[in-house]
């Protein structure tokens, strides 16, 4: 199931859900894209049995139904293979859904969700690329036409690629690593009250 050349830990590991419906445990896909020191992107995706409808729209958006899914493993056998590979690096997502659509199913199938150390590369891409903000923002649609990335979209494989680029993208234009780009903030502004001296 996972790929017999992988060589782990990483750097980071980028990480894509597609869902079956509206339902967020619904999990129809994963794709990871594992980064290397040198920046090397080695992507996989597995598909997954939902156990439950797909809805059109959904198939519309990704291309993903009943009938490819068929034989394909269930969730549980899913997330018991590939947590060992994702539990000893920060798991990249471009947004929050990834996390929560994971927390969902292992709820949804009784399991206890793994301790994963989860990185938005949404909030990367806010500092990296704060003139985004208003101007087309920062979803994988617009990165992937000002950053030049090459990826089909709703494809959980290419998308987790697509996060991982945006990471290494930032940090080659911050001259930053993306923990520290994480990390920096503004300094708190200070409001000082006058100094009152008494007579």
């Amino acid at each position: 199931m996972i790929p017999h050349h992988l060589a782990p830990p990483y750097r980071f590991i980028a990480f894509d859900v597609e869902t079956a419906n509206r339902n967020a445990h619904s999990i129809c896909q994963v794709g990871l894209a594992c980064v290397d020191d040198w920046g090397q992107i080695d992507t996989f995706s597995l598909l997954v049995d939902p156990g439950e409808p797909f809805s059109h729209f959904n198939t519309q958006l990704h291309g993903i139904d009943a009938r490819k899914v068929r034989g394909a493993a269930r969730f549980p056998e899913i997330i018991a293979a590939i947590a060992p590979l994702m539990l000893h690096q920060p798991i990249v997502q471009h947004s929050c859904f990834d996390q929560r659509a994971v927390a969902a199913a292992c709820d949804w199938h009784g399991l206890e969700t793994p301790s994963l150390h989860w990185v938005n590369s949404v909030t990367i891409a806010r500092r990296a690329w704060p003139e985004f903000r208003g101007n087309g923002g920062h979803g994988l649609g617009h990165l992937k036409k000002v950053l030049s990335l090459q990826f089909q979209h709703h494809d959980a494989g290419e998308d987790a690629r697509a996060a991982a680029q945006v990471v290494l993208h930032a940090e080659q234009k911050t001259q930053r690593g993306f923990v520290e780009i994480m990390a920096k903030r503004s300094a708190p502004i200070v409001i000082l009250k006058p100094l009152v001296v008494e007579a």
